[in-house]
């Protein structure tokens, strides 16, 4: 659940959708915000102390990189949540499709 929290801030979710791409560096990814370097760095050790992501050492730089594993975990753990709000959104689309059809045959009277 770590990662749920992380990825309650749009910050980190648009660093995550930055590394969906491959491997940054800290720098590459902090010019992408308008916010601080240090900011986007906390956000960094959020999302690698969540498992999110993974960090490794290249001479002076830091390279960062997606670990999806946790992100399937969470996926596992929404799967019945997301049958339930399909049949009740099957359901929904029934009753608009009801209402378009009656205000239809209403209309030609």
């Amino acid at each position: 659940m770590e990662a749920l929290a992380a990825l309650a801030d749009r910050t980190r979710r648009e660093l995550l959708r930055l590394l969906v791409d491959g491997e940054r560096s800290a720098g590459e990814l902090a010019s992408r915000f308008p916010v601080s370097r240090p900011a986007v760095s906390r956000h960094l050790r959020v999302l690698r102390e969540a498992g999110l992501v993974r960090v490794r050492s290249d001479g002076k730089r830091r390279l960062y990189a997606l670990d999806p594993r946790p992100l399937r975990e969470l996926d596992d753990w929404l799967e019945p949540y997301r049958d339930l709000w399909a049949h009740r959104l099957d359901a929904l689309d029934t009753e608009i499709a009801r209402g378009r059809r009656a205000r239809g045959a209403g209309e030609s009277r």
